[in-house]
C-alpha cells in the first residue's frame, strides 16, 4: 500500500529556553547544517553558541509564536489534512528536527499498512543542509526501523511547472494595491562551501558570475542555481520589470563566507538608492516560519524603515492556500496512479 510522508524543518515544542535549547542542539549539531568535524561542532554549538542562543532565540519565537502553537507547525498540519482530503492514500507529517520525529510519521504510515512511501521534503531548493538532510534521515530511520518499506523521495520542485504557476499567482495577489519600488526574493543563506560540496563534478561550482548560467549536471543539486531559476522564472511568467527585482540571501553565520549578496545589507541599501518601497518575497520556504515572520516581516522592516525606507510588505509563503493543496494533492496522486513524478 502507498502512504505519503511530508517532511518540514520543525520547531521548538513552546518559546522557552528550556525548550528550545534542545531543538538548536538537535539542529545545529546536524553535520549537514554546520559541517565541520565532530570534535569542533561540540565546541562551537555545545561550547559557545548554546551557551546564550536558547534565551536570544526564545524571544524570537515568542514574537511570532500562535495561540495554537509554533506557526510552521500548524501551517504544515494543516497542509497536510488538507492533502489528505484529496488522496485516497495515507498521509502523514513529520519534522527533521523536534519533537514530531520523521520516525514517528513512518510509523503511522505503517499502522496504516502502507509499505510504499513516497518522501516529499517541502523544500523546493536542494540543499544539503534541509533538503538532503531530510532524504538522508529518513532513509536512516526507514532502514533501522522499517527496513521492510519502499521509499521514493519527490525531487526539488523549484521549477516545476504548476509550483512556479501557484508561487507566481500568489505573489502577484500579495502585489495587489502595493506600489512597490523594488521586489526582492530573499533566500535561506547557506555557507558558500555548501554550494561547492554539492558540486557531483567538483569543478563546476565557482561562485561566479558564469557558473549558475552555464549548464551543468552540478545544477541538479546547486542550490544557488535553483535560487536563481526560480526566481526567473517568477519574473517571466509575471512579466516583472528587470530593474524591479532582485535576490538576496538571508540568515548566516559570522566569521565564515555565505552566499551573497546578504538580506540585510541589501535592507540598508535600497533606500538609498531610492528604493523605498520594497515587497519582499521568501521562496526558499513553503510555510512561514521564525525566519519568514520575525527575520523579515518584523526586523527587516524595521530595518528597511530605520535605513530610509517608506513602505514595507512581506509576501507570505504558499501555507495552507488551496491552489498549492492542490498542486500537492496532484503530484502525490499522479504517483499513486502510475509512479511518475513531476520535475
Amino acid at each position: 500500500m502507498k502512504g505519503v510522508l511530508l517532511v518540514n524543518l520543525g520547531s521548538p515544542d513552546s518559546p522557552t529556553p528550556k525548550d528550545v535549547k534542545p531543538y538548536l542542539d538537535e539542529f545545529l549539531m546536524d553535520k549537514r547544517v554546520i559541517d565541520v568535524p565532530n570534535w569542533l561542532r561540540n565546541i562551537i554549538v555545545r561550547g559557545i553558541i548554546l551557551q546564550t542562543r536558547p534565551k536570544k532565540s526564545a524571544e524570537a519565537y515568542q514574537k511570532i509564536w500562535w495561540d495554537e502553537g509554533s506557526p510552521l507547525v500548524v501551517i504544515s498540519e494543516r497542509f497536510t489534512e488538507k492533502v489528505k482530503q484529496q488522496t485516497k492514500m495515507p498521509v502523514a507529517l513529520g519534522m527533521r528536527y523536534g519533537s514530531m520525529t520523521i520516525k514517528n510519521a513512518l510509523q503511522e504510515l505503517k499502522n496504516r499498512g502502507v509499505n510504499d512511501v513516497l518522501l516529499v521534503p517541502l523544500y523546493p531548493q536542494y540543499a544539503m543542509s534541509s533538503f538532503e538532510t531530510v532524504v538522508v534521515k529518513a532513509m536512516e530511520d526507514k532502514n533501522e526501523f522499517f527496513p521492510e518499506m519502499k521509499m521514493t523521495t519527490l525531487p526539488a520542485f523549484y521549477k516545476n511547472e504548476d509550483y512556479i504557476k501557484v508561487l507566481s499567482e500568489s505573489i502577484a495577489d500579495g502585489l495587489k494595491d502595493f506600489d512597490y519600488d523594488h521586489i526582492l526574493f530573499s533566500y535561506h543563506g547557506i555557507p558558500e562551501r555548501h554550494i561547492r560540496k554539492s558540486d557531483p563534478t567538483k569543478f563546476h561550482c565557482k561562485i561566479d558570475g558564469n557558473c549558475c548560467s552555464t549548464n551543468s549536471v552540478a545544477h541538479n543539486t546547486c542550490y544557488r542555481h535553483q535560487c536563481f531559476d526560480t526566481t526567473e522564472r517568477v519574473k517571466a511568467y509575471l512579466g516583472l520589470p528587470e530593474d524591479k527585482v532582485s535576490l538576496s540571501f538571508q540568515s548566516r553565520l559570522p566569521n565564515d563566507p555565505w552566499l551573497k549578496p546578504y538580506t540585510d545589507f541589501e535592507f540598508e541599501r535600497f533606500p538609498k538608492e531610492g528604493k523605498k518601497k520594497l515587497a519582499v518575497i521568501t521562496p526558499a520556504f513553503v510555510a512561514d516560519c521564525l525566519e519568514t515572520l520575525e527575520e523579515i516581516a518584523m526586523e527587516g522592516k524595521n530595518q528597511f524603515i530605520e535605513a530610509g525606507g517608506e513602505k514595507y510588505k512581506h509576501i507570505p509563503c504558499l501555507n495552507e492556500s488551496s491552489d498549492w493543496v492542490n498542486v500537492m494533492a496532484n503530484w502525490v496522486n499522479t504517483w499513486e496512479e502510475s509512479e511518475i513524478l513531476p520535475t
